[in-house]
């Protein structure tokens, strides 16, 4: 058996994943990762450890430049597919593994097709085009054997010791590393629109840093192609040695104008449509819990933020309280005990009361009154008083609305306020503890496309 024909028979039993995810596509998403844990799939980290790439939801003008640099990055044999619709998620992965079991021929390489919402069956269109030159700037990986981690047998109860439930859950594939594990090794798999002249990476200048030395001064974009991100944000940062001198927000909205997922009830409530309080808690709920995965997963605490996957899932499901609430409240527990957790998010984006109300912020991000540590706890707390109200069938107020990420009835979108901070927050930062404290706020650019309440 070829070198070949044994790499194409290994990812196709459990092929690494790499969603693409736009904004607009949150119900997709929350799908995809479902679907990936049922079938026991790892989410790659990097295009370098994918066998499939699967772009979720549709976006906007320019937006299959990013999605195109991330296909040519992944080494062959591969596949893709998009899938616009929670209900076209199962089809999509069926057809990624057809394509990887497919008997190679040519590059080894194909599409797997697109699915829309309510379609049954994949449609295939040709891979013309998407060859492994990066005309686009884009940072090539090696074409190597894919590394992914093995979290098998640690133990504790600290970031990067984990017991064996990584094994039944994709969330694990990632790395074990410093806050921000995912590092410069996933910002350059992003599509980089600064390349430089060699070899199609970017170069550095010189600039003073903080200490008034000349230091070389590197730019580079993060996102929009990496692992719990928010969907749509770029960041072009700029670092010295490895520290954060510069950071500017660029975001992509949805290409059509629905309602945001995670604020959707208090939205429809505010049209006029009829919704209760407990789908309001509910949704809150599991947004939260979204929001502690992500973090948990960035800080390098894979096993607890698949935990908190799950919750989150029985949350969405329509799960009654009594088979998931004590579960969160072991999770909770478990996240407070970890004193390697407090130490390796303490300090990081520190967003104090008075400056956030400043800045408009709302919300959690105003109530914790710190750090990323702090808007984790907050989170939890507000995880566990949500819960507690799932089963509320009072009708929702239409007005006076705070949702996930603060207060819908402002002058603009909570999310907005979140991202205006972001660049003060990250300058002077490390950058391998950029993408924690970006996992900290949050974001979420769907609120962009949507007037506010009021």
């Amino acid at each position: 058996m070829g070198l070949r024909e044994a790499l194409r028979r290994t990812g196709t039993r459990h092929p690494a994943v790499l969603p693409a995810v736009h904004p607009g596509g949150t119900e997709t998403r929350l799908a995809v990762e479902a679907g990936l844990r049922r079938r026991g799939w790892p989410v790659a980290a990097s295009p370098a450890a994918a066998s499939a790439l699967l772009v979720v939801g549709a976006g906007g003008a320019g937006a299959g430049e990013w999605t195109d640099a991330l296909w040519r990055q992944i080494p062959y044999p591969k596949s893709r597919s998009t899938v616009t619709g929670a209900d076209g998620v199962e089809t999509a992965l069926d057809g990624l593994l057809r394509t990887l079991a497919a008997p190679a021929g040519g590059s080894g390489g194909g599409m797997a097709g697109d699915v829309g919402p309510g379609e049954g069956a994949a449609r295939g269109r040709p891979g013309a085009g998407h060859g492994a030159h990066d005309d686009h700037g884009g940072h090539e990986s090696p074409r190597g054997p894919r590394g992914r981690e093995d979290h098998r047998g640690h133990g504790g109860d600290e970031p990067g010791h984990e017991g064996h439930e990584s094994h039944d859950g994709h969330e694990s594939a990632g790395t074990h590393e410093r806050p921000g594990g995912h590092g410069a090794h996933d910002a350059h798999a992003a599509h980089l629109d600064h390349a430089g002249p060699v070899a199609g990476l970017p170069m550095a200048e010189r600039a003073d840093d903080r200490d008034g030395l000349r230091l070389d001064r590197l730019h580079l974009p993060l996102g929009p192609g990496l692992t719990d991100w928010p969907a749509g944000l770029v960041l072009d940062v700029a670092l010295q040695g490895d520290v954060v001198q510069h950071a500017e927000v660029r975001t992509a909205t949805p290409a059509a104008e629905e309602l945001p997922y995670w604020d959707e009830p208090w939205l429809r409530a505010a049209r006029g449509e009829d919704v209760v309080r407990g789908a309001a808690h509910r949704r809150c709920c599991a947004a939260h819990l979204d929001s502690i995965a992500r973090l948990l997963a960035v800080s390098g605490w894979p096993d607890p933020a698949v935990r908190a996957r799950r919750l989150r899932d029985a949350v969405l499901g329509g799960s009654p309280a009594r088979e998931w609430s004590a579960g969160l409240g072991r999770l909770g527990r478990r996240v407070r005990r970890s004193r390697v957790l407090r130490a390796s998010t303490a300090g990081l984006g520190a967003l104090p009361a008075a400056r956030a109300r400043r800045s408009g912020v709302t919300g959690p991000a105003l109530a914790a009154d710190g750090d990323a540590y702090d808007r984790l706890l907050t989170w939890l707390g507000e995880a566990m008083r949500h819960a507690a109200g799932v089963d509320d069938d009072r009708p929702l107020a239409p007005y006076g609305q705070e949702g996930p990420r603060g207060r819908l009835d402002g002058p603009r979108p909570p999310s907005r306020a979140l991202l205006d901070v972001l660049p003060d927050l990250l300058r002077g930062a490390e950058f391998t503890s950029a993408r924690v404290i970006v996992a900290s706020l949050d974001p979420d650019l769907d609120e962009l496309a949507v007037a506010v309440c009021g």
